[in-house]
């Protein structure tokens, strides 16, 4: 058993250089491909997506006796001041300050400016106004719904925050009092550049009866808030579109060599290359020789033999070089007929030919092109029967 164990490790140890020296001549390289899917993004550290905002507006107290009071008088100033943290474009979470005063109505002088409220006494007590001093803080549980349904859009302008929370609200003067309070509300960000957003925060909080002071017959008070102000986004902001990274490992030495066989290939192909170059390209085109059809005097119809002559000039036109033109020339015997008849018969017996060769044989018609001469002298062997023809040559 121990001499298995020696041999072991003396392999083990002769084996260590060569991945030693795998190692050293291996290279990685590193793909990156990001996703098109604006709902997945890279999740961030801790410290990223920080936010602060303040905002200020007016605010409403809810209570016993809020009927009894004008709605202007009701309306007191609010303050917001919070930090708060997004841990995904929909998700976050904040703390927040909310606070001042409330303006209210008391008939047991809770809270009490001393300033009587004019009207009928309420109960048989007279009212007076309230004026109270409070805190409120609370956390809150953030969604935005734009990035959660819209995907994410570091540019887009409005963002929909619906929320809701719990906090501590207290009041701050005699008769204090310390609740625990429930919020609610809607945030929307509008935005401005990537560092800042201007928000509308309307927010709802509900809390027990007796904050005011006073016990009534409610089954809670209430207190209704709208402030406007600006969000300072800490660095680093935003986020980073979902990718998938892929790494490769590759070993030098082999590297090298595939780049100097492929080195060699590429001078190979230059030097064939100038080799291709220093001779002329030959150009074969296949070409059908002339062709002459005779007619009988006066005549334009072709006879069987024609058609068979020209059947076989059609097949080499197909199969040549689809760009030559030949020209279709039709003549006529000037010793015979006018002038005028001898034009119009060469005229009509290059268009027998060139129909019979279209539409019998199927050749393409922008290979072909009608030409008439009228009536000529003797062509051929001083013989007039040689210029009752037409004659199909190339160009």
């Amino acid at each position: 058993m121990k001499q298995k164990t020696f041999i072991a490790a003396l392999a083990l140890a002769a084996a260590c250089p060569v991945f030693a020296q795998t190692g050293e001549n291996a290279e990685t390289t590193e793909t990156v491909e990001y996703s098109s899917d604006k709902y997945k993004v890279e999740t961030n550290r801790f410290w990223s997506n920080w936010f602060i905002s303040v905002g200020a507006g007016p605010q409403m107290l809810f209570s016993d006796h809020d009927r009894q009071m004008k709605f202007g008088k009701r309306i007191s100033p609010a303050l917001d001041i919070a930090i708060g943290k997004w841990f995904t474009p929909g998700i976050g979470v904040r703390f927040m300050y909310s606070g001042l005063s409330l303006d209210g109505a008391t008939q047991n002088g809770a809270h009490s400016d001393g300033t009587p409220i004019s009207g009928k006494p309420w109960n048989g007590y007279w009212l007076t106004n309230q004026d109270i001093n409070f805190y409120h803080f609370h956390f809150d549980a953030m969604f935005n719904f734009s990035n959660l349904f819209c995907g994410y859009n570091e540019k887009r302008i409005w963002n929909c925050i619906p929320y809701g929370g719990l906090g501590v609200i207290k009041a701050t003067d005699s008769p204090t009092h310390t609740d625990i309070a429930a919020n609610f509300g809607i945030l929307n960000t509008f935005r401005l550049s990537s560092a800042w957003d201007i928000n509308l925060d309307i927010r709802g909080t509900i809390m027990s009866d007796d904050f005011d002071g006073e016990t009534g017959e409610r089954g809670g008070e209430g207190l209704l808030a709208a402030t406007v102000g600006f969000t300072y986004k800490i660095k680093p902001r935003g986020w980073e579109r979902s990718k998938t990274i892929t790494r490769t490992a590759y070993n030098n030495d082999e590297l090298n060599a595939m780049r100097e066989k492929l080195n060699r290939m590429n001078d190979e192909n230059a030097r064939l290359r100038e080799q291709l170059a220093e001779k002329p390209e030959t150009v074969t085109k296949q070409i059908a020789s002339s062709n002459l059809i005779t007619f009988r005097i006066g005549k334009s119809d072709l006879s069987n033999e024609a058609r068979v002559n020209l059947g076989m000039l059609a097949e080499v036109i197909k199969k040549g070089d689809p760009s030559t033109v030949y020209t279709i020339t039709g003549y006529a015997d000037a010793g015979t007929g006018s002038k005028k008849l001898n034009e119009r018969l060469s005229k009509a017996r290059a268009e027998a030919v060139y129909n019979c060769l279209v539409e019998e044989f199927g050749v393409n018609k922008s290979q072909l092109k009608v030409d008439y001469k009228g009536g000529v002298e003797n062509m051929f062997y001083d013989d007039p029967r040689m210029s009752r023809a037409v004659i199909t040559k190339s160009n």
